[in-house]
């Protein structure tokens, strides 16, 4: 995790002796005297030590012979730091919670404490974490300035802290509680406090969050503020993430809109544009028709319906009048299928997979293969939520269209299909199949 610097939490001031009886030391409240020289002496080394490592065994001995010691505040916000700098989350986490016992709003420490929580908050999407960084951020952003502390350095922690501490919120929202409205206010929050140029850099990732949280399925689904996001992260990303940003962009858009027409023309906008959408936005992409007549469309003007993509055909199955769901299932029963996409759920005898986009943003599965036989130990270590299987290169799952069901939309969730295949088979790659024929690219109206 990369260190922050606060400009008044900068080290420890020079420690010395003064006239008179006391032994006296310098942080950065103001004067603090220590009456035992055995413990000044201690201290004194503590602060002059500039090795993290040498610090962190001077400070906790320090500590640990002089637990109550006056300058126990000062001692465990040098050793944040030290913490900090020797890449220790768990101590950081530890020092940062003694240190808010004595100091309950101090700054650094609840940043410090934010930033590792958010991080596990993504990695584990474990709930009592994210709340708990969600917490703290809301903590954090409502703590006082210090009295000692200038309106110039305080706005200095702030700029650093407040957009880390909306963002932590959001990641909390959108992962933990599945609140996108909430997590789209707070992404909006943190961006608006980015200089344009911050904004494509540091404030590139929580852009794409955003995006993402604008094109989740239901009420809080903005798809234009989805695709300017996705063209603007496409133009500032490095290069080799291009390739993963753009089939999403390239996805909703042509959801929203019915084509590809205007796309490039959104990306130059997008990229010389502001940071967030603007208000024009529903102006610059137009959407074409309804969900049902893009599908009546599709299926009018594709002489094989076989040759859909399979998430095209899962589309006309979920969100297609009866009578053209009907068409293309009538041609599509029993017949057998390859299925790639993305493992959401497996055991011996089922494998649970997200072949469309919504499907795989939302992490749910639309398609549901049992299979003809069990799958070995050795195949399920292999095939766990996250497995991708693909036409080319990889191992690929193949299936019998059984059965499929609507289900209607929520307020939280869009109108979908749920597509079971019976007698499913795993080919490992090294047993593969030769490919199928190419099918057209998929293709997904708004809802």
């Amino acid at each position: 995790m990369k260190k922050l610097v606060f400009a008044s939490v900068v080290a420890l001031a020079s420690v010395g002796f003064v006239a008179g009886s006391t032994l006296q030391a310098q942080d950065q409240g103001g004067q603090i005297t220590i009456k035992d020289p055995a413990e000044f002496n201690a201290y004194q080394m503590f602060t002059t030590q500039t090795d993290p490592k040498q610090k962190i065994a001077a400070g906790d001995a320090f500590l640990d012979k002089y637990p109550q010691s006056v300058v126990k505040k000062p001692v465990l916000d040098a050793l944040l730091d030290a913490y900090q700098a020797t890449q220790n989350p768990d101590k950081v986490i530890d020092t940062a919670n003694k240190l808010l016992q004595i100091d309950p709003n101090n700054m650094k420490a609840i940043l410090y404490s934010v930033l590792i929580k958010k991080q596990q908050c993504g990695q584990k999407s474990d709930a009592a974490t994210c709340d708990d960084a969600a917490g703290l951020a809301q903590k954090g952003l409502q703590a006082p300035k210090p009295a000692d502390t200038s309106d110039d350095d305080w706005k200095k922690m702030t700029s650093v802290a407040y957009p880390n501490f909306h963002s932590a919120i959001a990641l909390d929202a959108a992962l933990s509680k599945k609140d996108f409205k909430l997590a789209q206010q707070e992404y909006t929050a943190e961006l608006q406090m980015y200089t344009e140029e911050q904004s494509k850099s540091q404030g590139l990732v929580d852009t794409l969050q955003l995006a993402q949280a604008y094109s989740q399925p239901g009420a809080a689904q903005d798809l234009p503020k989805a695709c300017y996001l996705y063209a603007r992260v496409w133009s500032y990303a490095p290069p080799q993430y291009k390739a993963q940003i753009e089939p999403k962009l390239e996805y909703y858009y042509k959801k929203y809109h019915g084509g590809l027409d205007g796309l490039d023309q959104l990306k130059e906008q997008a990229k010389s544009g502001e940071k967030l959408p603007p208000g024009t936005i529903n102006e610059m992409i137009k959407q074409a028709k309804t969900p049902a007549e893009q599908i009546h469309d599709l299926i009018a003007s594709t002489p094989d319906l076989t040759t859909l993509a399979l998430a095209d055909k899962e589309t006309v199955l979920a969100l297609g009048s009866k009578e053209d769901a009907d068409k293309l299932w009538a041609l599509l029963k029993d017949k057998t299928t390859q299925v790639p996409g993305i493992v959401i759920e497996a055991d011996a005898n089922t494998v649970k997979v997200a072949v469309t986009q919504d499907a795989k943003d939302t992490k749910t599965a639309d398609f549901v293969v049992n299979l003809k036989k069990p799958l070995t130990d050795t195949d399920l270590k292999l095939i766990q939520p996250g497995f991708e299987f693909k036409t080319q290169p990889a191992a690929q799952l193949d299936g019998t269209y059984d059965s499929y069901t609507q289900t209607p939309a929520t307020p939280t969730t869009a109108q979908s299909a749920v597509i079971v295949l019976r007698d499913g088979e795993y080919v490992p790659e090294a047993k593969k199949k030769p490919a199928p024929a190419h099918h057209a690219p998929a293709h997904r109206p708004a809802q």
